[in-house]
């Protein structure tokens, strides 16, 4: 069990939140071996463009607060950002739609990441079985998991070999196999990937209740977790 983790944990739990905010899954997963994309937090717009140029354009922002979960709803997202120029107007229309979604909401900064080239989506998650406990899924990102439904799941704690079970169950594993020439990935990065999420559910049984890691971008060589999502318990 890493100290880390446990404070990033008790954070959210002194602040009463079920939830850990978005800097905090990612910070989580980096403790456990999981790579993400890099990230800054931003508290104004000269802040801002000082973390842009030191993780590099193209970069993400996105609104930091507790209370707008779905960033996306409340205008909380701007994609692509390419200049210290964007960076400043970006930062302020988050804001000011931020405070037009929710009035009350404390805004905490903006979070600034690195802008990834697009590749073979995946979803990794732990979801909570009322009778056999925690659950680890695994199938395509985007709209294959939404449209087609194609995912495996597995009870936690889960061996290498039920992982690479996990990886051939889904239909659309051509997709990470080279199929119409895209990635084809190591299978073994996603094993890996799979069990440190199952070890980790183990570990804090009592705290995480939901994980959804979604997208993770699958490349030839490596697999980069974009958004981190963490549901605790009550």
């Amino acid at each position: 069990m890493s100290k880390k983790v446990k404070e990033i944990i008790a954070t959210a739990r002194k602040e009463n939140r079920t939830f850990l905010l978005e800097p905090e899954s990612k910070q989580l997963m980096k403790e456990i071996g999981i790579i993400t994309t890099d990230f800054q937090v931003a508290k104004n717009s000269k802040e801002a463009i000082k973390v842009a140029n030191e993780i590099g354009f193209p970069i993400v922002m996105k609104i930091l607060s507790p209370q707008i979960i779905h960033k996306t709803d409340a205008g909380g997202v701007k994609l692509n950002i390419n200049s210290e120029k964007d960076t400043e107007k970006a930062f302020k229309e988050i804001l000011a739609s931020a405070k037009k979604y929710d009035s009350k909401a404390e805004i905490r900064g903006v979070l600034i990441e690195k802008m990834v080239k697009p590749s073979t989506e995946i979803i990794i998650g732990v979801t909570r079985d009322p009778t056999f406990g925690p659950a680890i899924m695994f199938g395509l990102g985007g709209i294959f998991v939404e449209l087609l439904k194609d995912v495996s799941f597995r009870i936690a704690p889960i061996k290498a070999e039920d992982a690479r079970e996990m990886i051939h169950e889904i239909k659309a594993l051509p997709m990470l196999q080279g199929f119409r020439g895209g990635p084809n990935v190591k299978l073994e990065l996603i094993v890996d990937v799979l069990m440190k999420i199952s070890q980790l559910t183990i570990d804090y049984i009592d705290d995480i209740l939901e994980i959804d890691l979604n997208p993770i971008f699958a490349y030839e060589d490596k697999i980069l977790t974009v958004d981190a999502r963490i549901i605790l318990t009550k």
